[in-house]
């Protein structure tokens, strides 16, 4: 039976391969955008199961469709079981930046659980060579269950996972938690790992996970990566790299905010960008204050 495009109701949609992809909540605010502008330019990607259809391909844009309140998604509806479906989730991500590689291993990881499917037929189906396939099964083997969920939420990346297996499974949620609570990229994720591994026993490596700044300052004056002064102590050194950081930040924020794309944003966008903008009144507020403290001592002379 050849493929034909329809138009489905939300409501009749099942979204449960959604468990091996990730919510990247910006890209689905653009689709929304382009929605909003031009209609829905793809048809979505669906699969006849009982009692309704299964979507394949286009998570994005049926989230995309429920933030716009619109009733139906023009489909292209395909007759294949469940586990061809989900070798669609891959075909149909397959150019540079479409998938993550953690969903990538997500849904091999399912196939060959769930449907008895070797390396061999894996590479098979798929198209991609057996080295492919081995090393993203191995790297979701050595994944902590703690940092699977948050690579799944989106909060860490497959850089950041492959920086993480190589701590033994039990300690790779500390690191995990100080990757988040830092932002930090995964070169610098690189760094921690590799001193949380050469820690000379527990207290270290807990001392590593609560307090990375150090660690990645250190590094930093070793590689000439930021700026350090042996003039200045080790807090006084993570002061200026706060303020190097920040400085690049803020202008950052200014070109944009003072770009006129700032007058195109949805009222979607609005709503969870501003309750950010507030928080970083507050805070500058805050640090104004402080700055003022450091530049003149109790009697009032500037320092």
């Amino acid at each position: 039976m050849n493929p034909a495009l329809e138009m489905i109701p939300l409501s009749q949609l099942d979204l449960s391969l959604s468990e091996m992809r990730i919510l990247n909540m910006a890209q689905v605010l653009q689709i929304e955008k382009s929605m909003r502008l031009h209609g829905q330019l793809q048809p979505v990607v669906v699969r006849v199961i009982e009692g309704g259809y299964q979507l394949i391909d286009g998570f994005k844009r049926y989230y995309a469709s429920e933030s716009l309140v619109m009733d139906a998604l023009q489909c292209l509806v395909l007759e294949v079981d469940l586990a061809q479906a989900k070798v669609l989730l891959l075909s149909y991500n397959r150019s540079p930046q479409r998938m993550e590689v953690w969903e990538e291993a997500m849904i091999l990881k399912d196939l060959m659980q769930k449907h008895s499917l070797d390396q061999g037929r894996l590479a098979k189906l798929t198209g991609y060579s057996r080295s492919w396939v081995s090393r993203r099964l191995a790297l979701i083997s050595k994944v902590d269950e703690e940092v699977s969920t948050a690579l799944k939420m989106g909060l860490l990346t497959g850089s950041h996972a492959r920086a993480l297996i190589r701590l033994p499974r039990g300690n790779q949620k500390d690191v995990a938690r100080a990757i988040t609570r830092f932002n930090l990229t995964s070169r610098q994720s690189d760094s921690l790992a590799e001193a949380y591994l050469k820690a000379e026993d527990e207290n270290m490596q807990h001392y590593i996970a609560c307090h990375p700044e150090h660690v990645l300052i250190r590094h930093a004056k070793e590689d000439n990566q930021g700026p350090y002064d042996a003039r200045l102590s080790c807090f006084g050194n993570e002061i200026m790299q706060c303020l190097s950081d920040g400085i690049v930040s803020v202008e950052r924020l200014f070109v944009k905010l003072e770009s006129e794309s700032v007058n195109r944003l949805t009222e979607t966008e609005r709503i969870i960008i501003i309750p950010q903008l507030k928080q970083l009144l507050n805070t500058c507020g805050s640090i104004t204050g402080l700055i003022r403290q450091i530049r003149y001592n109790r009697k009032g002379h500037e320092r």
